[in-house]
């Protein structure tokens, strides 16, 4: 069985003080790989990293969104007024309240956001949690097919079949388990390659849900955070994390990555990822700024 292999190194004083091992696999346009590491045809979790999918799912059925609220449904935000706002206008549009969504309370996913939040003593709420968007989308897709809404979240409702559906479509697999994500959405597990390649199609074929988050990179994470800078440096690119260091990005022709992190590190999980942009062509000067959010975190991986 193929494992995972040594990807970043963490540097002090030129010694190497800790190694995160990890799997990453790089798919041209026409979906053929064209670099391969580690463990990219086991099933695994790709948690949040999936949410273009699911969103992508919930346009195939009919959802139609402004770009920033369709970037929001593809999100995981950081718990700013705009996402806050942002998931009560798509509930409002459809006319629910905060009451129907089923995700837990939690609060802001930024620091600085959660800290004012504190302050003020507010407690977590459902808005804040940062996959808000992804409910408040599909309840309003199950109020528009006419569906149930309190039982949204069941793998059996047609909302979540679409998804294994639309999973199993731009994957090009069947997913190999389901399980519940952190939100209490189903979790569906699939191949690294299998992500990568629905990255690609989602970013190239499957343009309208890469269309908002590009427009928007706000709304796909949140002001401090890596991915909507990625956005942002990169024209047409379209990128997206998930917890326990997960990674897809795509370029606007198809080309796409996908990258686990072996022990879930997210301070590895930036690193690897500019090394494989680089590889894929991107200039190394637009992603520099990028580089300096941990100098201590090198990339000594070599076999590209």
């Amino acid at each position: 069985m193929t494992q995972h292999v040594p990807l970043v190194h963490v540097l002090r004083d030129g010694r190497v003080e800790s190694v995160h091992y990890g799997s990453i696999v790089v798919l041209s346009p026409d979906g053929s790989v064209r670099f391969a590491a580690g463990e990219v045809d086991q099933p695994f979790y790709p948690r949040s990293a999936m949410k273009p999918v699911q969103a992508s799912a919930l346009v195939e059925l009919g959802l139609r969104l402004p770009a920033d609220l369709l970037a929001l449904a593809a999100a995981s935000h950081s718990g700013e007024d705009v996402h806050l706002d942002g998931a009560r206008r798509i509930l409002a549009q459809a006319g629910l309240s905060v009451a129907d969504l089923r995700n837990p309370p939690e609060l802001p996913y930024d620091e600085a956001v959660r800290r004012t939040w504190l302050e003020q003593g507010r407690a977590p709420s459902q808005l804040a949690q940062n996959c808000s968007g992804k409910h408040a989308a599909m309840l309003a897709t199950a109020r528009q097919h006419g569906w149930s809404l309190e039982d949204y979240l069941d793998p059996r409702h047609p909302v979540q079949q679409a998804v294994a559906a639309e999973v199993k479509r731009l994957c090009g697999e069947p997913p190999a388990h389901v399980a519940t994500d952190g939100c209490g959405a189903p979790l569906f597990a699939v191949s690294l390659r299998g992500l990568a390649h629905a990255a690609g199609r989602i970013a190239s074929a499957e343009g309208e849900v890469a269309a908002a988050m590009r427009a928007h990179p706000e709304m796909v994470a949140g002001s401090a955070r890596d991915v909507t800078a990625l956005m942002r440096a990169v024209p047409g690119l379209m990128a997206k994390d998930g917890f326990e260091g997960v990674q897809i990005a795509a370029l606007a022709d198809g080309t796409a990555l996908a990258i686990k992190i072996a022990d879930g590190s997210d301070r590895a999980r930036l690193p690897i990822t500019l090394a494989a942009l680089e590889f894929c062509g991107v200039d190394t000067e637009s992603l520099a700024p990028l580089r300096v959010r941990d100098t201590r975190a090198a990339v000594t991986f070599d076999a590209w």
